[in-house]
């Protein structure tokens, strides 16, 4: 079950190594007076972002920062947080979690064949770069984002997450109502056409070594690439509606 409060550890900024126990959820990060975790950071703006629960998950959205807020190096408007994700605000850093609860994630990850390497006393999370990363506590931890699918390998679901061979993709929501995974399912598979439309027309090379895609069709897959865009900009940020 998911807890009513949290706990951010600070490895870079000018809090570094401030660690803010505990906060009741929801939880408001900026630099300003009156938010639950105050940061001294002049890129941070004043209210900048917020955490709160939503079931049994903790869930992080962006408040129209200035500067923008990213989960494990990635700019994000909302996002599902996992013990050990690291957050970046202005140019702070903080590890969501606790020591204890990034090793019972680490734990529930070995039982499903996942969990990394164990990292050398001391390491810390300083490198933005991909390979750098991979090295991190959150870059091991945090495999959703690398989008490296094998599909040969067994697909197996649980009541938490579908799994390809060992890697947890991220999981549809299962709470909800027949009206809304009718809607989910139509922009799914509204998206899914327009990708195997753009795409049927690929080209190979008859050794099999590449691909070629004519500029019209190009560009098809650039629109669902931008209708995406702003089907994630409206879940982080509904527009109004007339009531």
């Amino acid at each position: 079950m998911t807890r009513s409060s949290v706990t951010f550890q600070v490895l870079e900024g000018i809090d570094r190594g401030r660690v803010y126990r505990e906060l009741p959820v929801p939880v408001t990060i900026g630099r300003e007076e009156g938010n639950t975790l105050r940061l001294n950071d002049e890129r941070v703006s004043r209210f900048h972002a917020k955490v709160q629960i939503d079931g049994d998950d903790y869930i992080l959205t962006d408040l129209e920062s200035t500067n923008g807020t990213r989960v494990n190096g990635t700019s994000v408007q909302i996002r599902r947080l996992r013990m050990g994700d690291r957050v970046g605000v202005g140019r702070s850093l903080l590890l969501f979690g606790s020591n204890e609860e990034i090793a019972a994630r680490m734990a529930d990850l070995a039982s499903v064949g996942q969990a990394p390497a164990p990292l050398g006393a001391g390491q810390t999370e300083r490198s933005q770069e991909p390979d750098s990363d991979k090295k991190t506590l959150a870059g091991q931890l945090d495999l959703n984002l690398d989008f490296d699918v094998n599909l040969t390998d067994p697909i197996r679901l649980t009541p938490d997450a579908l799994y390809i061979g060992v890697k947890a993709l991220p999981p549809l929501p299962l709470k909800i109502t027949p009206s809304q995974a009718a809607r989910l399912a139509e922009i799914l598979d509204y998206l899914h056409q327009g990708l195997t439309q753009a795409t049927d027309a690929i080209q190979a090379k008859d050794d099999g070594t590449q691909v070629s895609l004519d500029y019209a069709n190009w560009q098809r897959v650039l629109g669902v690439q931008m209708l995406l865009a702003r089907y994630l900009r409206m879940v982080a940020d509904p527009p109004e509606t007339d009531e």
